[in-house]
């Protein structure tokens, strides 16, 4: 007859381990919320403080490729090369143009557009 053992109950070595769940199969549909959302100030505006968003109302700048409620984002402390399209005051109203053509023309450079948002629909 074999004598019973007495003392501490020992925990047992294979225990299971905690982990991060290893995905299989499709993706939940809750993973994008994981991720940041896109900013676009810290994405396109190059200068931040110095960095406006408007929105156009009216096609007036169609020769520009600006329709009716485009985004356009504009840098104010770029300086202006030739051929950049610049948002300008004139006779006290803005206006897109292209810095270098119609030089006869009198205007104040308010800013430098560097993007231009369009509605895709």
């Amino acid at each position: 007859m074999d004598s019973p053992t007495y003392g501490k109950i020992q925990q047992t070595s294979d225990r299971h381990a905690p982990e991060v769940s290893k995905q299989t199969g499709f993706p939940s549909a809750a993973t994008h919320y994981m991720e940041m959302p896109i900013d676009l100030h810290k994405e396109l505006a190059i200068h931040k403080d110095a960095t406006f968003y408007i929105r156009v109302d009216g096609d007036q700048w169609k020769q520009h490729r600006i329709f009716h409620n485009d985004v356009l984002i504009v840098d104010r402390s770029l300086q202006s090369r030739f051929g950049d399209l610049g948002l300008v005051v004139q006779d006290g109203e803005f206006k897109a143009m292209r810095i270098g053509f119609g030089e006869e023309e009198e205007y104040v450079l308010w800013g430098i557009i560097t993007y231009i948002i369009h509605y895709a629909r």
